[in-house]
């Protein structure tokens, strides 16, 4: 043999020897599970890592997935109890538990839970009405799972969780239940305002109520208040006045008035007199001292009033200058009717004396103010 078929031998050696390390050892990812096969039956389960295996006796026929699965059904339709088609589709979360049972015990298993998924549904769903049906998702997905993980237990697969992704009545029902949702949103929102409005009117004549309230209680007090201030007033003023008389009253016993005092207190009322709107002409006798005289003597007779007197009389004790109010409200009223009597008493004995003692002298002219022709304005 020459070099070459040495050669050629040599590669085919080699390449056989890859050949068989390849077949003998094997490499399992983590997560995973191999299932061996001998001749056509089970040998054994392959773990993850390194495995060695007899070559071209021994072959790894299925590797198993242990991690949890998610699969997503598509829509399936469904008939309630009430006679309505609807579409539900599901999602299951399953795990493969036991790799040979997976392998041997079922030939599909994700379309075996499939199927059996479906006919569950089916079951369940067909004893619910529509209204329940949407509204009994959890009570759904709970049977469901129960039934789902006792059937597939033998598969060696554990069903974790099963979840209803939609639920989809048919179109004349979902036109039905929009107008029935529109009509209790409108419900609610009618009652709502409703309810707005009569709170709104319970504070409104809460607050007005409040209102009348304060201001019945401010006019009582301002009332209240106004009627202290009347009666103070009143009694400052009465007070004032009774001070006043008897300032008066002791002066005129102080300075113990005669006619010619009389006399003087006439002459400077003349000019007041003269002072009215009305008066527009006034007329001044030409026997000014004449009817003076004729005055004084006319007063000669009043009561309390001498013709002359020798000086200023003893002072009258007044008493205190600050007494009860209710003492000063008496005197005042008894100095008045006192001073009423006597100026009605002074003013009938002048009359009296006027019309026996009096004649008018010849040629006087009394004053008038009546504003007639040729008369003189006051000097």
């Amino acid at each position: 043999m020459d070099g070459v078929g040495i050669l050629v031998l040599i590669v085919l050696l080699v390449l056989f020897a890859v050949a068989v390390m390849a077949k003998t050892i094997r490499i399992v990812p983590q997560a995973r599970a191999g299932i061996v096969e001998r001749f056509g039956k089970y040998k054994a389960t392959l773990p993850a890592g390194l495995n060695v295996v007899v070559p071209f006796v021994d072959k790894v026929r299925y590797m198993i997935d242990l991690r949890e699965q998610v699969v997503s059904f598509p829509p399936q339709p469904v008939i309630t109890e009430d006679n309505l088609v609807v579409s539900i589709d599901t999602v299951i979360y399953f795990q493969v538990t036991d790799p040979i049972s997976a392998t041997y015990e079922i030939a599909n298993y994700i379309q075996a839970v499939e199927q059996l998924t479906m006919t569950t549904l089916r079951n369940i769903v067909g004893g619910m009405d529509l209204e329940e049906t949407l509204t009994s998702r959890d009570a759904i997905n709970s049977r469901l799972r129960g039934v789902l993980d006792e059937a597939t237990g033998k598969w060696g697969i554990r069903v974790n969780r099963v979840e209803l992704k939609g639920i989809d009545p048919p179109p004349s029902i979902k036109d039905s239940m929009e107008k029935q949702m529109r009509a209790d949103r409108e419900k609610r929102a009618v009652i709502l305002t409703a309810e707005g409005q009569r709170q709104a009117a319970i504070l409104t004549a809460e607050g007005s109520k409040q209102s009348a309230i304060l201001n019945a209680e401010g006019a009582r007090e301002s009332q209240i208040l106004r009627a202290q201030a009347d009666r103070e007033s009143q009694i400052l003023r009465a007070q004032g006045e009774g001070q006043a008389i008897q300032t008066v009253f002791q002066a005129i016993h102080d300075g113990r008035p005669d006619q010619s005092l009389l006399a003087y207190q006439y002459l400077q009322m003349m000019p007041k007199i003269a002072e009215g709107d009305a008066n527009k002409v006034w007329i001044v006798p030409s026997e000014i001292g004449k009817a003076l005289e004729g005055l004084g003597s006319t007063m000669n007779s009043m009561r309390g009033i001498p013709d002359d007197v020798d000086g200023p009389a003893k002072r009258v004790d007044m008493g205190s200058t600050v007494p009860d109010v209710a003492t000063i409200e008496a005197d005042n009223r008894r100095a008045l009717a006192d001073t009423h009597s006597a100026v009605e008493e002074a003013i009938a004995a002048a009359q009296e004396s006027e019309r026996g003692t009096r004649s008018p002298a010849a040629g006087d002219v009394p004053p008038t103010t009546d504003g007639g022709a040729g008369s003189t304005p006051p000097q």
